[in-house]
């Protein structure tokens, strides 16, 4: 298992130049092209997520936020949500594709040697909510709130848990996935919604679903 926080001066460069060169690779990509969503085709206005009351936290998360602390921090001076122009809209579905594209996608089993760890795939891999994390700190370095950027549990198709990250806009919430590079309204995906994180505390939410997968440990 990789201990946090051990890295050499070198490994720190080499992150934050990765990190970057993706920040730019998102922003100039053109949303043109096979499988693209275009600058046209913003989505309709949808009835956002209703959250329903508490929620436990997943563990790995609560892990995950005592080695990075300002990765779960919300601030209540952010906007709860954005309002979707054209111009972030190429933002979220550029880097949305650019990660699920630059990533390598493993279980944590694989990965480290757990059942669940969430953490920001430093190292060019990671299963699903290492995949939003990422997401979500590239597009807060973009300029979007992180309060608006909310990591959602769900159970997918093969009624197993796993992690989105929902981007709560004027139009509706929408859903940043690694298993597609579409980004879809949430209620579009076919899946299953069971919590997330709040947006005015360090704490979760229901979605209205009682049972609550363990781990959220699928590819």
């Amino acid at each position: 298992m990789r201990i946090a926080g051990r890295r050499n001066g070198i490994g720190i460069v080499a992150q934050s130049t990765a990190l970057a060169a993706v920040v730019a690779a998102a922003l100039l990509t053109s949303v043109s092209g096979a499988g693209s969503q275009t600058l046209a085709g913003l989505p309709a206005v949808t009835m956002p997520a209703t959250s329903v009351g508490e929620a436990r936290p997943v563990p790995a998360w609560t892990e995950f936020c005592a080695r990075y602390a300002q990765e779960c921090a919300v601030d209540p001076s952010e906007p709860a949500q954005v309002t979707l122009t054209p111009k972030l809209w190429q933002t979220v579905t550029g880097i949305n594709r650019q990660v699920n594209t630059s990533l390598r996608a493993v279980t944590d089993m694989e990965h480290w040697g757990v059942p669940d760890r969430w953490d920001l795939a430093e190292d060019g891999s990671g299963d699903c909510e290492d995949f939003q994390l990422l997401k979500r700190k590239l597009l807060a370095q973009a300029g979007l709130p992180r309060r608006a950027m909310r990591m959602t549990v769900v159970i997918d198709e093969k009624g197993e848990g796993h992690a989105v990250l929902m981007l709560r806009t004027d139009r509706g919430d929408l859903v940043l996935d690694n298993k597609t590079s579409a980004v879809l309204p949430w209620h579009k995906t076919g899946y299953t919604y069971i919590k997330r994180e709040a947006d005015e505390a360090v704490r979760w939410v229901s979605l209205g679903r009682a049972v609550s997968p363990v781990v959220t440990a699928n590819r």
